[in-house]
C-alpha cells in the first residue's frame, strides 16, 4: 500500500475525532467526563478483544497498561479538565503542541533526527490552530493550561512509545489491548470520583456508540496502524486535522459563524500538515539513502 494511502487512512482518525466535541455536547449528559471516557474505551476494547481473540502476553502487560494510560486514561481525563477550564480554542491550541513534543520525544526515544522543516511546519500548525479557534475573549486558567499541556505530552509519549514497542499482532489487536487497559484504569476512578449516571436515553446511547465504535475502536486502529508505518513527526502533524473538522462541523451542523481569520487559520493548518508530511518523508529518505550515493542511484 502506498504512503499516500497510509497518510489518508491515518488522517481519517483525527478528522473523525473532530466530531467528539459536537457529539459530546449535543448527545451526552454533562458532568461525567471520567465515566463517559470509561464507557467510550472499555466496551470498545472488549469488543475488539472478542473479534481479534488475542490477549496480550504477560511480558507485555506493563507496556500495554502504560500505553493505555498515556493514549487513553490520562490523556482523556486531562483533555476534559482542559476543556472545562479553558476556552475550546486555547485547549485545542495547547493540544496542537503535541506535534512539537513528538519530534523531541522521537529524538530521545527513537533516535529520529530533528528536522528543521518538520519543526517549522509544526510551529506553523500551532499558529494556524490558534487563528482558527482562539477568540478575543480567551481566558487563561493555570490549571487548565497545565492540563492541556499534560494531555498533549501524554498523547505524544503514547504515540512515540507505540512506535517503539511494536507487538507481533495486528493494529486492531494492539488497539484492543490499549483500549481495554485504558478502560480498566478509568472505570474504578469513575466509580470513586463521579456520581452515578442518570438513566441514558436513546440519544445518549447513540452518542456513546459513535464515540466508542467509530471514535475509539475504528479510528485508533487506523491511528496505530499509521504510527507503525509513518514517521512519528509526520503522524503527529495529522492530529491537527481534528480542530479543522470540529470548526467545520460547528459551521455546518450548529450554524456557527466562520470568519475570514478562521479561514486563514484553517488554510495554514492544512498547508502545515501537507508540508510536514513532505519534510518528514524527505528527511527519512535522506537518512535511508546510503552515504555517497546520488539520489538516482540509491539502493532499494
Amino acid at each position: 500500500m502506498s504512503r499516500t494511502t497510509d497518510i489518508l487512512l491515518t488522517a481519517l482518525a483525527p478528522a473523525i475525532w473532530g466530531s467528539t466535541y459536537l457529539v459530546t455536547t449535543e448527545t451526552l449528559p454533562a458532568g461525567y467526563p471520567i465515566t463517559l471516557a470509561a464507557l467510550r474505551a472499555l466496551p470498545a476494547g472488549l469488543l475488539l478483544l472478542a473479534l481479534t481473540r488475542c490477549l496480550p502476553p504477560r511480558t507485555w502487560l506493563g507496556r500495554v497498561f502504560l500505553l493505555g494510560s498515556l493514549n487513553f486514561a490520562l490523556f482523556w481525563v486531562l483533555l476534559f479538565v482542559a476543556a472545562y477550564r479553558l476556552p475550546g480554542g486555547v485547549a485545542a491550541t495547547l493540544g496542537a503542541l503535541q506535534a512539537m513534543m513528538v519530534i523531541l520525544m522521537a529524538r530521545g526515544w527513537l533516535g529520529t533526527p530533528i528536522r528543521t522543516g518538520a519543526v517549522v511546519f509544526a510551529a506553523a500548525g500551532v499558529l494556524g490552530v490558534a487563528l482558527l479557534l482562539i477568540g478575543p475573549d480567551a481566558a487563561l486558567d493555570p490549571v487548565g493550561i497545565a492540563a492541556g499541556l499534560g494531555g498533549a505530552a501524554s498523547m505524544a509519549a503514547g504515540t512515540v512509545l507505540s512506535r517503539k514497542w511494536q507487538p507481533p499482532v495486528s493494529a486492531l489487536g494492539f488497539t484492543a489491548w490499549q483500549l481495554s487497559a485504558g478502560g480498566l484504569i478509568l472505570l474504578p476512578l469513575a466509580l470513586i470520583v463521579e456520581p452515578a449516571l442518570p438513566p441514558l436515553t436513546m440519544t445518549n446511547l447513540a452518542g456513546l456508540t459513535w464515540l466508542g465504535l467509530i471514535g475509539a475502536a475504528v479510528t485508533y486502529a487506523l491511528w496505530f496502524r499509521g504510527v507503525a508505518r509513518i514517521e512519528p513527526g509526520a503522524v503527529s502533524m495529522l492530529g491537527m486535522m481534528s480542530p479543522v473538522t470540529a470548526v467545520l462541523l460547528g459551521w455546518v451542523v450548529l450554524d456557527q459563524s466562520l470568519s475570514l481569520l478562521q479561514g486563514i487559520g484553517a488554510a495554514i493548518v492544512l498547508g502545515s500538515v501537507y508540508g510536514g508530511q513532505r519534510a518528514n518523508r524527505l528527511g527519512a529518505a535522506a537518512v535511508a539513502r546510503p552515504t555517497g550515493l546520488p539520489r538516482s542511484r540509491r539502493a532499494f
